[in-house]
């Protein structure tokens, strides 16, 4: 047993060692070439070495491939040698493919430059840096804060340059504010408050703070900010007109609004419809939380199986538009005590679910019911699908649009039967399929998909305003 116990600690320690090289791998690609490296979407730049073997053992559990440190690091150590443009890269699907093809270790170099050419291409995905201001400095516009900073490297896509706060800046609580977080913990890295220039250095990032009274009253290029895109994140304004005031202030290019819009404003779920909008459209919308949860899992089982009818109940954390106590309250039952109910409210994301997937029209209804938690959402699909569907198959083919396909970013998948919500806490993706959960009888199917209605929906946000602006890298999942 002393042997055993011996024998476990030096693979750890071993184990430790390839993770920490893989760091030094991971971020010279970031810093030196803009290339984020993921593990079956999990991010790994900013990580730590148990972090990277946590992804590991992830990979393994959900691809059923050997994804160890041991096969993932001498493609990550060729990978920094490159000259890759900037990109996203799947280092999970890259060693997935590399073991299925049985080649020699003396042919990995090939096997790279084949699988990453389009990544070698000089010139391939240049683009100009585009600015970011952000409207609001709320529970999402925080979020958002620290996911741009997070993927700023070395001058990347998207540059926070500024945010727009009503009355009285407060810089530094607002600073406190974005440093520590009840639900997502501690801000990852450096901070530093310039209250004499209203304005923080996060990571390196510097960010100024202007008060306005509105959209349209901030004159940006007086920050040297030019062409920028506004994620207005207050949700006060949400039809064109409204929106379009962002567009009369000097510098504004592009307005992205964190909320369900109104009217002719495109709805836009990254992964199902985000290339669908006209070339010169100025003014999008990330439609909502659940919206972006629901929606990539009924384009694919829609894809799969045909679906006659959905009705989508969701059980939602409480949020900010509801009472702390009992009191007045322009919507039913919103005026009671968040904390201490579960509150019946309505839903706009099943009617919404039509502007991103128009071949659901008029097949989904939905309700939402609030409970007294303060993030991880969940939403209960009953599926009316076209044909006979089984456990096992549903499942399956859920699992692989998790792996391999154009939503791997959006959708999730987990068999873990001690599962619960504050698990989901920091999940990257819009949806967490819980295979599980899963039931069917027949045509019919109960599907359970956990969302992080905060943090995985900014990231849906921070997608699409890549697309919307023209800064997407290139990507290989």
């Amino acid at each position: 047993m002393v042997n055993e116990y011996h024998n476990e600690l030096q693979t750890w320690v071993e184990k430790e060692s390839l993770a920490i090289r893989a760091i030094a791998a991971i971020h010279k690609m970031w810093v030196e070439r803009s290339v984020e490296v993921l593990l079956f979407r999990r991010v790994l730049v900013h990580h730590g070495p148990l972090d990277i073997l946590k992804s590991h053992q992830y990979g393994r559990q959900i691809s059923k491939a050997d994804i160890r440190i041991e096969n993932t690091l001498p493609i990550l150590e060729h990978m920094a040698t490159m000259e890759l443009c900037p990109s996203r890269i799947d280092l999970g699907r890259l060693t997935s493919e590399w073991l299925q093809s049985g080649k020699a270790a003396s042919e990995l170099a090939g096997f790279l430059a084949e699988k990453l050419g389009e990544h070698l291409k000089p010139g391939k995905a240049d683009f100009e840096p585009k600015d970011v201001v952000l409207y609001g400095f709320g529970r999402i516009g925080r979020i958002l804060a620290r996911l741009l900073v997070e993927q700023a490297g070395g001058g990347g896509a998207m540059r926070l340059r500024a945010v727009v706060c009503r009355g009285k800046l407060n810089v530094a609580k607002r600073a406190a504010l974005f440093l520590r977080d009840s639900v997502h913990g501690p801000f990852g890295g450096s901070l530093t408050v310039l209250e004499d220039e209203d304005a923080i250095v996060a990571n390196g990032v510097y960010i100024k703070f202007i008060s306005s009274d509105g959209p349209n009253l901030v004159d940006y290029t007086a920050y040297g900010i030019k062409n920028a895109i506004v994620i207005d994140n207050t949700g006060v304004w949400r039809d064109r007109k409204g929106l379009s005031l962002h567009l009369e202030a000097k510098g504004v290019d592009r307005v992205l609004l964190t909320a369900p819009a109104k009217g002719d404003v495109p709805n836009i779920v990254y992964g199902v419809n985000h290339r669908e909008h006209e070339d010169d459209e100025r003014i999008f919308s990330a439609a909502s939380c659940t919206t972006n949860a629901i929606t990539p899992v009924l384009k694919a089982v829609n894809e799969a199986y045909g679906i006659d009818y959905v009705h989508v109940e969701t059980v939602h954390s409480y949020t900010n538009d509801q009472n702390l106590l009992d009191n007045f309250h322009k919507k039913e039952r919103r005026g009671r005590a968040a904390a201490l109910n579960m509150v019946i409210t309505e839903t706009g994301a099943a009617s919404a679910v039509a502007k991103a997937l128009p071949e659901l029209t008029g097949k989904v209804s939905g309700n939402a019911v609030r409970v007294p938690t303060a993030n991880v959402s969940l939403a209960i699909m009953n599926l009316e699908l076209q044909q006979e569907v089984t456990r096992e198959d549903l499942n399956d083919m859920l699992r692989r649009a998790s792996l391999e396909g154009p939503l791997v970013a959006q959708i999730d998948f987990t068999n873990d039967d001690d599962v619960v919500s504050s698990d989901m806490v920091g999940n990257t993706h819009a949806a967490i399929v819980d295979s599980l959960a899963t039931q069917t009888r027949g045509k019919r199917a109960v599907v359970y998909v956990w969302y992080d209605n905060e943090y995985g929906y900014s990231m849906q946000v921070t997608r699409v305003a890549r697309i919307v602006s023209g800064v997407e890298r290139l990507r290989y999942y």
